[in-house]
This record gives structure tokens, C-alpha cells and sequence, in this order.
């Protein structure tokens, strides 16, 4: 039964409604600050915490519920004589329900706050009050989320004021989470102003914004966590339409997403990119999106059917009517016009995300994935290349090739390794990904550029002429002399083997242009 509760929340939303009900049910209230001013407002009886305690709040509020009557009340065990008899030896009456949400850290920091501020916002009341209670969830509840008063209020009515375990349960579990996610925030904010990337404990919190139909394959459960670094994305964007977002949809959004993000609507123009499998199939730049729309098309058409398409720019009607003649999983945009939303909405499963802005490539951050037993956590790819690119052969690339080349290596950053990526015109023309070896990335993506020359009904693949990149160096000159029976007229790769000297003299006898870019980029 529900006879006490004390109500300190940061977040207000519904404190009102749920304070007038536990009222209304003859519960007695215990409030601090601004909580009991709000309710008392709305007319519902309060007693402050430092009049129950017999303490005043000092210190600008630091100390206020750190005290034996409060978590003496909250951590006694009911069935206990021992506990009964030391309550009553102290004065401490039991409180049956702790509804406590905690200081707004993550937003102050989310907000550039300064230093000392962010540390003022550091919970310590709140937290110790939620861990106490959810300890002893089998005499008291718990609510951290304003959105469980109405859970509560529903399960008092129906169990004639008290609340039944199973719920006093649950909402243990989800205090621990949240006091556990809310260390991590600290924690790591904490790693972040001390310059450490690696911190010796690491501390991953994430909030559940969906359970998923499945994982990567139907016999896989799965679900979408938001958390890590405040980044526009898929985890910030808005579904405007279409049907739920599976495993491999936002696997492929989000790689989509952090693709076209590399090109600045303000310096590159209109981008596009449109990726399958997590592998880019094809990626341009146009005089406007349905310009890039169509050159990223026509680098793999085959491989672009149910892909997922991602602008740099707001979508609009031409570019949408572009989109919706091919079978498109997924579109991933800052933003949509009416008519763009319009011409969208007569494709009824397919998802429209709007991020509302683009990820900033530059930004270091921290990437973590699982293994057996661990996680590996390494800092953002967020260079392109180690400096200015060095003319290593005899040939120099022109203008037009080195904007060529500087647009294929993009490109490479993103898609997995072994990669050759050819491009011209500011639009990729092969994809090589995901190789064991170099030479059969080149091979691959000269192939495929073979096929959509032959879809198109075009004599030669638009590999001739072209611009080649390597994620890696080439250990061999077998990989460059591939790229050169493809028809390129220029390369870029990171250099570094011991073999360099090869490879360059390679390049000089086929006439090649080369240019090392210091920085290679590996993506398994």
C-alpha cells in the first residue's frame, strides 16, 4: 500500500496529474525546490523534505534528501522486526514510493555548457534515492519516467492503492538502467575533458528506440539503440513515412547517410549516394539532386534495386520523381518539400527519413563494435588524406583529375576494403568492395562498369578516361595494372609499400598519372 511518497523531479511532465491522484488516494507527499512550488500551486498538499527530516537544505541544495529519515524510510525492509523496531527507535517513517528523475546532465552538455556548470548539474540526491528504492523494490516503487505515472496510477486503482510486483519490478530494472546510463554520461564526458580517447573502464549506455521485426536474418532478434555521440543521423531522424525501419535498413541508412555527409551541399553541390548492403553502388554530384540522382544510378542499376538513397541536400519533386521509378527501400535527407512528400506518399512502404541536418565528417567521436567477450573502440575515420597530395610519377593529373581523384578516394573511405573505386565527371562509373585481393577489386569494378556500359547500350564502359582509387596501398603493381586496362588515366592510393618504387615505375610505362595521399582507409 501506497501510504508515502516523495516527489523530486527534474523533469516535470505530469507531475500535476500525479500528484493530485496519489493525494486524492490519502498519500502523504514529501517534496524539495521547485517540485513542491509546482504542486502547490496546483492545489495538492506538500511536506517539505527538510521539515520530515528536521535538516534544512544547505549548501544551494547539495544537501537536502542525504538523510537517514529519507533513505532510512525508503531502505527498511517492511517484514523485518530489526528494521521495524530501529524505525520507530528513530522517528523514520516508511516511504512506498520514490518518484525521482535526475538533473538534466546530458543536456547541459549537449548545450557547450562550460566546465563548472556541467558539474553542478552531476546528480547525487537523485540517484542515491532511485538506487535505494529500486533495492528494495519489494516494498517500494520506483518511477524514473514520467512516462510510467499513468502505469502507476492505472495499477493502484486496480490493486486498491498498492502496486503489484511485477510492475515494482519492471520499473527497478529501468531505474538501474537510467542511473547506469546517466554514470555513463558522466563518465565519459569526464574521459572527454581530459583529452582521453580510451578511458581503462568503458562505459556504453543506449536508450531502446524500437525493437526490431528481426536482426540481419529472420532467426535473429534485434533492436535500435540512440546513444554515444549527439550526431544528426539516423538515430536524430524523423520517419516521415513508410513502413517500420528493419536491422539492414538502418544498417544501410546510416552508412548511406555518413557517405553523402563527406559532400558539403555548399561546396560540392547537390550529392547523392545510394547504397546496398552497407557498400555504396553508386555516388555522384550534379548541378542538382536529380542530375546526381541519375549519375549514381547509372554506375550499378542493377545493384541499386532496393537500395537505400541518401541527399545531401532537401529533397524536391523532381529529384522524388527520379527516386520513386525504381523499387527504393529507404530515402535519407535533411529535409523534404511538400511536393517531394507528396510524390513519395503514392509509395506507401517506402521510408522517408529527414535528419533535419547532415553529420559533420570532421568530427572525431568513437566507433565501437562487439567481438567474443569484448568490444574494440577506435576513434572516428575523420581525414581524408595525411596532407597534400604528392605527384609521385613522371605525369601529373590535371585539374579535372585531381578533382576526380579527391572524389573517388571519398568515396573509398566508405566502402569495404579491398576497394578500387573509378570515377569521372564527379560521379562513380565501378565499385570494387569487400575484395580479399586488390587486383580483384580493380577487376570487379572494371566489370561492373563493363555491365551498365552494355545496359545503356553504350560501346565502352565509362571506366575509359577514368580516375582510380585505392583504399590501400597497391603490395603489388598487378592491382594499378588492372585499373589501367580499365582505361584510367590516373590514381590515387596512400602509398607505403615496400614496393612503391614498382608500382610507380608501373604507372610511368602505361603512362599513368599517380598521387599518393599518406592516409589509407581500411573499413572491415
Amino acid at each position: 500500500m501506497i501510504r508515502r511518497a516523495i516527489l523530486s523531479v527534474a523533469d516535470k511532465s505530469g507531475l500535476e496529474e500525479f500528484g493530485a491522484f496519489l493525494a486524492g488516494r490519502g498519500v502523504e507527499i514529501l517534496s524539495t525546490g521547485g517540485s513542491a512550488r509546482m504542486l502547490r500551486d496546483a492545489g495538492v498538499t506538500v511536506r517539505d523534505v527538510s521539515d520530515y527530516t528536521g535538516f534544512p537544505e544547505m549548501m544551494d541544495g547539495r544537501v537536502k534528501t542525504l538523510h537517514p529519515r529519507v533513505h532510512g524510510g525508503i531502505l527498511a525492509l517492511r517484514d523485518a522486526a530489526s528494521h521495524r523496531e530501529a524505525m520507530d527507535r528513530h522517528g523514520i517513517a516508511g516511504i512506498d514510493l520514490v518518484a525521482v528523475n535526475l538533473y538534466p546532465f546530458e543536456k547541459t552538455v549537449a548545450r557547450g555548457a562550460p566546465f563548472g556548470e556541467c558539474v553542478e548539474n552531476i546528480d547525487i540526491g537523485g540517484p542515491a534515492m532511485v538506487r535505494s528504492a529500486a533495492k528494495n523494490h519489494a516494498h517500494v516503487t520506483v518511477v524514473v519516467d514520467p512516462g510510467d505515472y499513468r502505469a502507476v496510477m492505472d495499477n493502484m486503482e486496480a490493486n486498491g492503492g498498492a502496486v503489484g510486483e511485477e510492475l515494482r519490478r519492471r520499473l527497478a530494472a529501468k531505474a538501474y538502467a537510467r542511473t547506469g546510463a546517466y554514470d555513463a554520461a558522466i563518465s565519459s564526458w569526464f574521459a572527454g575533458e581530459l583529452g582521453d580517447p580510451f578511458p581503462e573502464r568503458l562505459v556504453l549506455a543506449g536508450e531502446r528506440r524500437d525493437v526490431l521485426r528481426y536482426g540481419e536474418n529472420p532467426h535473429q532478434e534485434a533492436a535500435f539503440y540512440s546513444g554515444g555521440d549527439a550526431r544528426p543521423g539516423v538515430a536524430t531522424a524523423v520517419r516521415v513515412q513508410g513502413k517500420a525501419l528493419s536491422f539492414n535498413n538502418l544498417n544501410d541508412a546510416d552508412a548511406a547517410c555518413e557517405l553523402v555527409a563527406e559532400f558539403d551541399p555548399e561546396r560540392h553541390g547537390p550529392a547523392v549516394a545510394i547504397v546496398k548492403h552497407a557498400n555504396p553502388c553508386g555516388v555522384a554530384l550534379g548541378d542538382s539532386l536529380a542530375a546526381a540522382y541519375g549519375k549514381a544510378l547509372a554506375c550499378d542499376p542493377v545493384s541499386a534495386f532496393g537500395g537505400v538513397v541518401a541527399l545531401n541536400g532537401a529533397l524536391d519533386r523532381e529529384t522524388a520523381e527520379e527516386i520513386s521509378g525504381m523499387f527504393t527501400e529507404v530515402v535519407v535527407a535533411p529535409d523534404a518539400d511538400d511536393a517531394a512528400r507528396n510524390v513519395l506518399a503514392g509509395k506507401e512502404n517506402l521510408r522517408l527519413l529527414l535528419t533535419g541536418s547532415l553529420p559533420d565528417p570532421a568530427s572525431r567521436g568513437m566507433t565501437v563494435r562487439s567481438l567474443a567477450g569484448g568490444y574494440l573502440a577506435q576513434t572516428r575515420d575523420d581525414r581524408l588524406t595525411g596532407g597534400e597530395l604528392e605527384v609521385v610519377t613522371r605525369k601529373k593529373p590535371s585539374e579535372s583529375e585531381t578533382a576526380d581523384l579527391v572524389f573517388a578516394f571519398t568515396v573509398a573511405k566508405h566502402v569495404k576494403s579491398n576497394t578500387i573505386v573509378y570515377a569521372k565527371d564527379g560521379a562513380t562509373v565501378g565499385i570494387g568492395a569487400g575484395q580479399m585481393s586488390r587486383v580483384d577489386a580493380a577487376r570487379l569494378a572494371a566489370r561492373k562498369a563493363e555491365e551498365a556500359a552494355r545496359a545503356a547500350g553504350r560501346a565502352e564502359p565509362a571506366t575509359r578516361g577514368s580516375v582510380a582509387a585505392s583504399d590501400a596501398f597497391f603490395p603489388f603493381a598487378d592491382g594499378l595494372l588492372a585499373a589501367a586496362e580499365a582505361g584510367v588515366t590516373a590514381v590515387v592510393q596512400p602509398g607505403g609499400s615496400v614496393r612503391d618504387d614498382e608500382v610507380i615505375a608501373a604507372a610511368d610505362r602505361a603512362g599513368i598519372a599517380m598521387v599518393f595521399a599518406g592516409l589509407r582507409h581500411f573499413r572491415h
